[in-house]
């Protein structure tokens, strides 16, 4: 594969009509990039314009961008000395978790995405390749994520998400916050379930329908968990390019 970064197309071209590109935003304008984009979108919906990426080393913020314009962004968090954001007031929800042996935790922030884009597709391939590099590169078990109780049901019905205690307020964006829990080892077998069918009626119940198939995710762990892919976004390129479906 030389030094170019993975380019065998997931799906057929769908409405952006060119790659999207996802990186790591291990750069200061990568950062400020999906920064000025998760406020833009939080301050939309009431949460505050302040918010900045954690910079821990245990943290992995993935930017999806075409054109040189980011059109999603999602950080990973893996559990550490530092802990995760969940912790300000799930950590009696989460402790039980990281003490058994066996067991490491992750979560997913900082989720946000352009208006008037298919969000779908966009969705489902950040999350999946965000899965694969959690799993293969951290061997993470759990993964949490805060959400606002009225979208508790869309993590529930098209990613399989478990609500864990009951709904708390979140200080930081100021708002009701639902702690949300998948088991990682479950995400191959939905896959599986869900795999090869585009019709409406399977992407309106699952997103793992737009999820990369057996075969390219396992391409993927190893284009994710390599040194050359390290080197590349060390130099500015993309971790990986995919096409998405015109939905």
């Amino acid at each position: 594969m030389g030094t170019q970064p993975y380019n065998a197309p997931r799906f057929p071209p769908g409405v952006f009509g060119r790659p999207v590109q996802i990186e790591l935003a291990d750069t200061s304008d990568r950062r400020e990039n999906a920064c000025s984009l998760i406020n833009r979108r939080y301050a939309w919906r009431g949460y505050g314009s302040n918010h900045a990426l954690p910079a821990h080393r245990a943290c992995a913020t993935f930017t999806a961008t075409a054109d040189a314009q980011v059109l999603g962004t999602v950080t990973l968090v893996v559990d550490s000395e530092a802990g995760l954001a969940a912790d300000a007031i799930f950590a009696d929800e989460l402790n039980p978790f990281r003490e058994t042996t066996g067991r490491k935790i992750c979560e997913l922030s900082r989720l946000a995405f352009e208006t008037g884009l298919p969000s779908k597709p966009l969705l489902a391939a950040l999350f999946h390749i965000v899965f694969i590099y959690g799993y293969h590169h951290h061997r993470c078990t759990d993964l949490f994520i805060e959400v606002n109780p009225r979208h508790r049901r869309f993590y529930e019905a098209m990613l399989g998400f478990k609500s864990i205690g009951t709904p708390r307020t979140n200080t930081s964006v100021g708002a009701p916050s639902q702690l949300m829990w998948l088991e990682i080892s479950s995400i191959r077998r939905r896959i599986d379930a869900a795999a090869g069918d585009l019709s409406t009626g399977a992407v309106a119940r699952s997103l793992y329908a737009l999820f990369f198939s057996r075969d390219d995710a396992l391409e993927l762990a190893d284009e994710l968990t390599s040194d050359e892919a390290i080197h590349r976004t060390q130099s500015g390129n993309a971790l990986v390019k995919v096409f998405l479906p015109d939905l």
